[in-house]
């Protein structure tokens, strides 16, 4: 039976432009400038921008979150045949780089109390592997990372950490924003985070040596001659000066963008916590996430897959936990520590309409229709 969807559509999480025009002033800027092309004040000013928002020393803006964790594995000496440590649990952006380089990614279970990297499996893996070179640790969903243990861990093994916090720009960890715990640490600005520039991202390091090394990779590895020279192996990973523009308005609504995002997890909260079976993703003393999906685990009755129909029915978005990469087809030819958490988070979770745009009314036919399935 075909359904037909009048209500206007209720989305997952999509781009929202400040209503006061930042982005558009600086856009027009490049404009009237013509710094249309790669390089220009954008470009510069949301690195130095975004370096001080977040508190740390260097920034490379690049053409998306991918790139910066590919650079990130480049400047950590990542090379062919080197093991890698990386979450399962994530998107397949935070393992794909690893192939890039030609490195063997070896996955690490979640716990439960962060859905993040577990420290347990995490030790397991470097007695099984000690010659590892990197570990990339994710903080998913706006949620970080038990970044004290886990550092800990890196630290005795003199291991290069890595934050793939493409998620969780705006989140604290005990005061600090996540992303600049680790060696290096990433940010995405694709279309669905929590600040957009369309497309994008940035890598960020307190070694302003390895990111200006990086911006040198990321624009072909032009040696500094009067000629085409090069040296190195390149790669056209800059980001544009009008994308740039983009985000230095963005970053003006950050803290606006993660209130909201806050506000919407409260409210799904306060008004499904009672149901039975419901459990909402945890929060931790430690951990101010920035609750870029609302999220939750179902067990019981009512299942994830009834969820997500029903909201779709009503032209609602929804979409399931992501799937851990040892179970992805490509990746499952790759070693796994750990048990089944993150295997039983895929399959009881379900992210929520999390929209920074989202109106109350619309909130509220969304649990709505949630509540009405345990009826």
């Amino acid at each position: 039976m075909t359904v037909m969807k009048t209500m206007n559509r209720i989305y997952l999480s999509s781009p929202h432009m400040s209503d006061e025009g930042y982005e558009m002033e600086y856009v027009k800027e490049a404009f009237d400038t013509n710094w249309i092309a790669p390089l220009g004040m954008n470009v510069n000013g949301f690195e130095k921008e975004l370096a001080l928002k977040v508190g740390t020393k260097a920034a490379a803006a690049l053409s998306s979150g991918t790139a910066a964790l590919h650079l990130a594995l480049k400047a950590a000496g990542v090379g062919a045949g080197d093991i890698v440590f990386c979450q399962s649990l994530t998107f397949s952006a935070t393992a794909n780089p690893i192939i890039y380089q030609n490195a063997i990614p070896v996955f690490i279970d979640s716990d439960y109390e962060t859905w993040n990297m577990c420290p347990e499996a995490l030790e397991e893996a470097f007695i099984k592997y000690p010659e590892v070179k990197a570990v990339i640790v994710v903080h998913l969903y706006g949620l970080s990372a038990d970044l004290d243990r886990i550092m800990g861990i890196c630290k005795r093994y003199n291991v290069t950490l890595i934050e793939d916090a493409a998620e969780s720009l705006g989140t604290t960890y005990k005061g600090k924003q996540t992303g600049t715990f680790g060696d290096y640490g990433i940010y995405s600005f694709n279309g669905n985070k929590i600040i957009t520039t369309s497309g994008g991202g940035m890598l960020i390091s307190n070694d302003e040596e390895r990111i200006a090394k990086a911006r040198f990779w990321a624009m072909q590895s032009r040696d500094p001659a009067p000629h085409y020279q090069h040296s190195e192996l390149g790669y056209n990973y800059r980001m544009s000066n009008v994308v740039a523009g983009i985000g230095r308005g963005q970053l003006k609504v950050l803290d606006q963008r993660v209130e909201k995002k806050r506000a919407i997890f409260e409210f799904y909260q306060q008004e499904l916590s009672h149901l039975e079976g419901l459990s909402f993703m945890p929060t931790n003393e430690w951990n101010r996430p920035n609750y870029w999906l609302s999220t939750l685990t179902l067990k019981g009755k009512v299942q994830p897959i009834d969820v997500m129909n029903a909201l779709e029915t009503e032209n609602i978005e929804s979409r399931p936990i992501w799937k851990p990469m040892h179970k992805q087809p490509y990746f499952e030819r790759y070693d796994f520590v750990g048990s089944n958490v993150s295997e039983r988070l895929f399959e009881t979770g379900v992210c929520l309409p999390s929209d920074t745009k989202v109106k109350d009314e619309e909130l509220g036919r969304v649990v709505k229709i949630i509540r009405g399935l345990w009826k």
